[in-house]
């Protein structure tokens, strides 16, 4: 009665290991019939889930059950816990139960400490939580993209891994796809094979895929600084138009107003050591504090707070499905008093 708990923000680790079970679990000729994905937020397919469960695959190899949205570790009905209860038990040897929330477990309820005892008690269960590094975790966000190279077999060197880190992010799902980008790019023009196999990915070509256009959101965010907002949303809606994943676009922006808004502060309280304040502020490269302090300089405090808050509505608007140069339009020329340069 395999039992697979995997939990966590990073949505592309999480994926990565639940379609490692499918692979090794389901005979591809009958994933028809042998896989099932569940809705957890709605209790009808949840109480379906486990019913399907406890019936053995058909035909060769495994049958794995999904559930997303899992709520057996996260709060559930007393019906639900004791159907579960019941269910744990008939679970065949060849069914596999995934359950998967973006939460961490709690494992004060009786559900999960259920479920923990049963993935203990299997050698086939296990329990894996996929984080992401917080936006300021520098090294967090340094292993992520090492972690992403691992398993496509890629190579980069220190400085160039920091420029994937300053122009994406901890966006695990865009460093992927980038990633796959550049190793296809890398092929087509000819750069070498490490000896291990891996390809190696050079900073020349970092710098012409991805930072031209993070150097386009640079120049973004600039203009919305200097309250420029309408030539900013004139080259937004540029770049969407030439595919620019909008998330990215806003992963960039942030990443530029919470840089601007952590020297300020620093700044603010008397500390003149570039090191220590590109560590505090989470800036891979400490001579970017130069640039920032020119950048910044007679703007007030309020003013870049305000900025964070306009660009964290535009990420939570677009990722409620609204159309992102709308998301951008309707938070960018909000009037603030306190946007009024003093």
């Amino acid at each position: 009665m395999p039992i697979h708990l995997i939990w966590g923000d990073d949505y592309e680790a999480c994926n990565g290991e639940i379609e490692e079970i499918i692979q090794t679990v389901i005979d591809p000729s009958w994933e028809s019939f042998n896989y099932s994905q569940i809705d957890g937020n709605d209790p009808k397919q949840t109480f379906r889930a486990l019913e399907e469960v406890q019936s053995a695959p058909l035909g060769s190899g495994g049958r794995v059950v999904l559930v997303r949205r899992s709520p057996f570790c996260n709060g559930c009905s007393i019906d639900l816990a004791n159907k579960l209860e019941q269910a744990i038990k008939l679970i065949p040897d060849n069914t596999h139960l995934i359950l998967n929330n973006s939460n961490k477990p709690d494992k004060r309820l009786k559900t999960t400490k259920l479920i923990d005892k049963s993935i203990k008690s299997n050698a086939f269960s296990k329990e894996k939580s996929c984080l992401l590094p917080l936006p300021w975790d520098i090294n967090g966000q340094r292993n992520l993209v090492k972690n992403i190279l691992n398993k496509l077999n890629l190579k980069m060197n220190h400085e160039t891994i920091n420029l994937i880190v300053e122009s994406i992010g901890n966006d695990s799902s865009l460093i992927h796809t980038e990633l796959q980008k550049l190793a296809l790019l890398s092929e087509a023009v000819n750069e070498k094979v490490s000896t291990n196999g891996a390809r190696e990915i050079s900073t020349e070509l970092v710098k012409k895929l991805i930072q031209n256009n993070s150097t386009n959101a640079l120049e973004i965010a600039n203009l919305i600084l200097k309250e420029e907002q309408i030539l900013a949303l004139n080259k937004i809606q540029s770049l969407l138009k030439n595919g620019e994943p909008s998330l990215r676009l806003v992963t960039t922006l942030t990443n530029q107003a919470r840089g601007w808004l952590w020297v300020h502060l620093l700044d603010s309280q008397g500390i003149q050591d570039i090191k220590e304040i590109a560590k505090l502020a989470g800036i891979a490269n400490p001579k970017r504090i130069f640039v920032i302090r020119k950048q910044i300089q007679g703007q007030s405090l309020e003013k870049l707070l305000e900025l964070m808050k306009k660009l964290l509505k535009i990420e939570t608007s677009i990722k409620s499905g609204s159309n992102p140069i709308d998301s951008f339009k309707d938070n960018l020329l909000t009037e603030s008093k306190i946007l009024t340069k003093n």
